[in-house]
């Protein structure tokens, strides 16, 4: 069986005004997506998804570019997708996507699901962790992200991440007042879910070690990326200071990215995504992880097949760390739309139905979703009180 084309399907799909999500300084007008579709002469193809990060129609010029390197080759030669360079997220993404794809066409051919080719003895079924508190405006009403949290345990989920809303300096928000908010959020989950905070890099050092102090107390799974990635020394001592896993890297491709942070253990946790590095590279950064003695917990924000390669990157860890995936809830109907049949979810954890990713595409996608070309964010300016 040989590759015969690399196909790239780009999709968008325009938020509703009262479904935008609003957080930092940036307003969500649209979700975006990004499939990669490896054809074969046997009429089986592998789908994956690339994240959207890459930019949909520059990931496809580069799909476009890689296929003459992958058209021809033995899917089960895992040097057929070349590797990430941790230097173009449209490089990099566009060969997440050729590699996912390869993955899932592997497991179709072998009728095993990817986890089983990827791990000798994978669970059937992940938890989930809710991802969002990205709707919450401190200048209108902060206490919407503890609605929230309550929409998610009604659901099923028993795990939430959450962000720290929108710019601090507009409303004079202080390390004080968002703690009283996230001790209020912790009373009325009351033990029902476990609690983690995205730092999204927005805060000093001198800020996150005060929450980092905190979250420890209440009991939090974990402190994602507080500070600017850049600031490693930052995140060693803050790693040093707390009981409480700092968690990290979900914008690194490679694994060499991780190393200084692996060696200064300035990373408790760290966070590749399939999206990204693809599997083949996820897989490495894992194992490196483990002889570190890091966790490892995936980024996984956009849609529901990207969610699917990154579930079955979870199932198959073996090393320490928590063993669960994000999903994100705030994408749209794009999210799992783009697959045929409902999402694979029951209260709160993800299962693999079939061989290979186990899904497949829904029909006539560049017709329902036509791509928007243009950024999924707008910068929102307001005066500060």
């Amino acid at each position: 069986m040989k590759i015969t084309r690399l196909e790239t399907l780009c999709l968008s799909r325009p938020h509703e005004p009262s479904c935008q999500w609003f957080t930092a300084r940036y307003r969500s007008v649209k979700a975006d997506c990004a499939i990669v579709i490896a054809h074969t002469d046997a009429g089986l193809a592998g789908i994956g998804e690339a994240s959207a990060y890459g930019v949909p129609s520059r990931i496809k010029e580069w799909v476009d570019w890689l296929a003459p390197a992958v058209v021809g080759r033995d899917p089960f030669d895992l040097t057929a997708a070349p590797g990430p360079c941790g230097r173009n997220h449209a490089y990099d993404t566009a060969v997440a996507g050729i590699d996912c794809a390869l993955w899932d066409l592997r497991g179709k051919i072998e009728g095993k699901r990817v986890c089983e080719l990827l791990s000798p003895s994978p669970p059937d079924k992940v938890r989930l962790y809710a991802s969002s508190g990205c709707r919450y405006d401190w200048r209108e009403r902060p206490e919407q992200v503890i609605d929230e949290a309550m929409e998610y345990i009604a659901l099923g989920y028993t795990a939430m991440k959450f962000r720290i809303g929108t710019e601090w300096e507009w409303d004079g928000i202080t390390v004080d007042r968002f703690l009283e908010l996230v001790r209020a959020l912790a009373r009325a989950v009351n033990g029902r879910m476990e609690l983690m905070l995205d730092g999204n890099c927005r805060l000093t050092e001198e800020q996150a070690l005060p929450i980092a102090r905190e979250l420890d107390a209440l009991g939090f799974a974990w402190f994602e990326e507080p500070i600017p990635y850049s600031q490693i020394d930052g995140y060693a001592r803050l790693a040093a200071a707390v009981e409480i896993p700092i968690s990290g890297g979900e914008s690194f491709a490679t694994l060499e990215q991780f190393r200084p942070y692996l060696e200064r253990k300035a990373y408790d946790i760290v966070q590749p995504d399939a999206g990204l590095t693809g599997l083949t590279e996820a897989v490495k950064i894992a194992r490196v992880a483990a002889h570190y003695g890091a966790g490892v917990c995936p980024h996984s924000w956009h849609n529901g097949l990207m969610a699917m390669a990154n579930a079955h990157y979870v199932a198959s860890l073996e090393g320490p760390g928590p063993r669960i995936l994000e999903i994100c809830m705030i994408q749209g109907p794009l999210q799992w739309d783009i697959l045929s049949g409902p999402p694979p979810i029951a209260n709160g954890w993800l299962s693999f139905p079939a061989p290979g990713l186990g899904v497949e595409l829904n029909d006539g996608l560049t017709d329902r979703f036509p791509y928007v070309e243009g950024p999924y964010g707008v910068q929102v300016e307001r005066r500060e009180r």
